[in-house]
């Protein structure tokens, strides 16, 4: 009898229960665990009755969706629903996911064909992110919505925050200017202040004008950014005068 799934998690059950600790959820069916760990080249080296993640992959990627947008859209109630969709986007594209897959180990735990494990696979963003999403595929079929959106929560909610006022500051811009064109039909300039440090490594000084007053100023690696900086400045500021 060939290499399948069911004796891929006879062979492979410690490992498999090593997972289970880090994720800190215990599948009823852990045939479920050991497919989300397949990689496709793994599969195709190996067996042609050993499948491979994608199709948990491809249900992960929904479930994400559906989870993050749930708990973001209860927990920045404040927020509109372009930047709950960007925010959410953030969260779960290929880097974002490929760093989460990372701070549990999950490359360690990956089946994959012996080129692509030569090939560093195990680093490579394309496929952690992918087989994050699988394991979260995984989690949801064996549990079910609760427990799965528990685990979400659990592994994403310490991001949250820190990826919003990533998403507010690269939004800063357009968000000024639609404040000041909505109440004074003008819109902002940006100045450059100055500029310092050598040409590998330049510190940008900009600040954002209107109406002849300073409303903030930012400093960054490149122009654009201190722009953004600025302009997030100059809406705090904006705010905190309710003008």
């Amino acid at each position: 009898m060939g290499l399948n799934i069911d004796s891929m998690v006879r062979m492979n059950k410690d490992r498999l229960c090593e997972f289970e600790k880090i994720l800190e959820y215990r599948f009823t069916d852990l045939r479920l665990l050991q497919r989300a760990l397949v990689h496709s080249s793994y599969a195709f080296e190996q067996s042609q009755d050993i499948e491979n993640n994608e199709k948990l992959e491809f249900l992960g990627d929904a479930v994400l969706d559906l989870v993050i947008g749930h708990i973001l859209s209860n927990r920045y109630e404040e927020m509109r629903e372009g930047q709950l969709t960007m925010l959410r986007a953030s969260l779960v594209n290929e880097q974002h996911l490929a760093k989460m897959a990372r701070e549990i180990s999950l490359g360690d735990f990956l089946y994959l064909g012996k080129g692509e494990d030569a090939s560093k696979g195990r680093q490579k963003a394309s496929i952690l992110s992918c087989a994050y999403e699988a394991v979260v595929g995984a989690v949801f079929e064996d549990g079910g919505y609760e427990v799965v959106a528990s685990l979400v929560e659990r592994f994403f909610l310490p991001t949250f925050d820190g990826k919003k006022e990533e998403l507010l500051v690269a939004d800063s811009k357009s968000r000024l200017q639609e404040l000041l064109q909505e109440k004074y039909n003008e819109a902002p300039v940006y100045v450059l202040d100055g500029e310092e440090g050598p040409s590998h490594k330049k510190l940008f000084s900009i600040s954002v004008i209107f109406r002849e007053q300073v409303l903030g100023s930012g400093q960054a690696g490149s122009k654009k950014v201190a722009e953004q900086r600025a302009a997030a400045m100059a809406i705090a500021e904006l705010q905190a005068n309710n003008t």
